[in-house]
Parts: structure tokens; sequence; C-alpha cells
């Protein structure tokens, strides 16, 4: 855990622990490969482990009895995955889908709900990350209502980004359109209009993000909402 390449601190609430609590959390957590497509969570399953992403991304998916879904939400770096277990629940009708290939740490579902209810300040910050994912859910509902698929595809890619080391995403139109919720045709669409206008390169199952600005002045508000609030309730500080 004292690689510089997979350590704990990498993740943004695990670097926000006081001291104290990094001192008790460290070590139990449980550094954990995590490919593209694993599914960290189904639908109404009790979760045994939160996830806190380092190098990986985590979609959150609502999926329907047809078997269609769309995303919610999605987790990298900044946050975790698993809210379900202390705020009560215990499970979630969503399911967690590893997006992006990378690493993370898990902790024990017990440990986590113990540190939680001592209250102070893992439970502050955890509640201020939960905030910030909720209007992360509720802006994703809104935009998928009211906005274009093309605005819907900018926002995507840019939350994504924001949860990336780099400007490339290894994705697939099917898989997008899955996170959306659209037919494939329209992901093709989008993607070729902005790689046109050239924003994008896509081939192979890699989208480069060759003109950020251009993707989020092409954007939808929706975007910069979120950021602004994770921003506000999150802001970047080296762990103490």
């Amino acid at each position: 855990m004292n690689d510089t390449r997979s350590s704990p601190a990498q993740n943004h609430l695990l670097a926000q622990l006081p001291q104290a609590e990094q001192g008790r959390w460290f070590p139990h957590l449980e550094l954990v490969e995590m490919p593209l497509g694993v599914v960290l969570y189904e639908s109404g399953v009790t979760l045994t482990h939160v996830y806190f992403p380092t190098t990986s991304i985590v979609s959150l998916l609502y999926v329907l009895e047809s078997g269609a879904s769309a995303e919610i939400a999605v987790v990298g770096h900044e946050g975790l995955v698993g809210v379900s277990l202390f705020m009560g629940g215990g499970s979630t009708p969503s399911r967690g889908v590893v997006q992006s290939a990378g690493e993370g740490y898990r902790l024990n579902a017990e440990l986590m709900r113990e540190e939680f209810n001592k209250a102070g300040p893992v439970l502050h910050l955890l509640l201020r990350y939960t905030q910030a994912l909720i209007t992360q859910m509720s802006q994703t509902a809104v935009c998928n209502r009211h906005h274009s698929l093309d605005q819907q595809l900018c926002r995507w890619l840019l939350l994504s980004l924001d949860r990336l080391q780099g400007n490339v995403l290894v994705m697939t139109q099917e898989l997008i359109a899955n996170m959306l919720g659209v037919r494939r045709e329209g992901v093709t669409e989008a993607a070729l209009k902005l790689q046109k206008a050239g924003l994008i390169r896509y081939a192979r199952g890699h989208i480069t993000v060759l003109d950020r600005k251009g993707v989020q002045a092409r954007s939808c508000e929706c975007y910069r909402v979120v950021k602004r609030e994770y921003d506000r309730l999150l802001p970047a500080r080296l762990a103490t």
C-alpha cells in the first residue's frame, strides 16, 4: 500500500479523512482489481463492502424488469460505491458496474457502519458526498428528459474525464448506449457530430477528447451544475 501507484490517498474521500481516521481505516482497506464490465453489486442485494475507486470508474445503473438499463451516476476517485450501507438501506435498486477498468480499495461493510455511527468528521464527510451524488442523479434525470443526445453525450464524457487521469475513454458505442438508455444508432450519430466538429476522435472503442473546452461549450448546464456541487461540498485538499 506504500506504492504511490496504488495508494488509498488517490481516492479523494480517503485523502480527506483526518489522520486518526486514516490510521484506523487504511490497515483494513483491500486493494482490488476492477476489470471492465465487472458487477460490484446487483439490484436488491445487501452490500458486503464499500468500494473506493482510485484509477477505475463505476457506473450506477437502474435496471428495468425488461433488462433495459440507464446510468444514474458515475463514481470515480472522487467518491465511493455503496452509500446505501451507511444511509440505512443496506441494499439499493441500482446495479454497480465497472465502466472504466482500473483499481480501487474496498472496506468491509460492518467496519464502514461502525465508523459512520461514530459521527464526527467521517459522518459529515460522507453525508456531503452523498448530497453531491444525489445532485448528480437528479441532474442526470433532468438531462435525459430535457436535453438532446448530443448534450447528454458531452455531459457523460466530461463527467467521465473528471474521473480519469488522461483524455482517452475505452468504451464501445453499445456500452455508451446502455449507459444513456438510448439506441446505439443515436450514439453513433451523436459521436459522429462531435468527431466532425473536431471535438473527439473515436476509433476501435477508444474515445479521445481532443478539445475539452469545446465539449464543455457544447454540453448543457447539467455538467456545470454537478461539478459545481462536488467542488462546493468536497473541496480538494491534500491529505494530512
